[in-house]
């Protein structure tokens, strides 16, 4: 098993990565002044909510896992998206986050279901 404070260093190094990622491709739209920047900015806060409410659950006793889209499935569909659009299909990054936006507010759907039953 992990430690309490391998766990925490570990849900907080994700952030960074998951942050940092949107926050590049953030800046990049900006200044390409491409509207697409709102869905990143959807995915950016959707991003960290998924997360946070499985810790606050958890901090209530809740069990608190699961949902459509949790920290694999999003970075796995971000990567694609960036890397095939990187690769010139200009409608990759698109569909990628909005694929992303629509998955996590499920997910933070389900997982307020969760603990609201809890």
């Amino acid at each position: 098993g992990s430690s309490k404070w391998g766990g925490f260093l570990d849900s907080t190094i994700d952030r960074i990565t998951d942050s940092a990622i949107l926050v590049g491709i953030s800046i990049y739209l900006i200044d390409k002044e491409d509207p697409l920047v709102i869905v990143v900015m959807v995915t950016l806060v959707t991003g960290i909510l998924v997360p946070y409410i499985r810790a606050k659950a958890e901090s209530f006793g809740i069990e608190c896992t699961g949902g459509i889209a949790e920290r694999a499935e999003r970075l796995i569909g971000l990567l694609v998206g960036t890397g095939l659009y990187g690769l010139g299909i200009s409608w990759a990054l698109d569909i990628a986050l909005g694929v992303i936006a629509i998955l996590s507010i499920i997910t933070i759907v389900q997982r307020l279901i969760v603990v609201k039953r809890g």
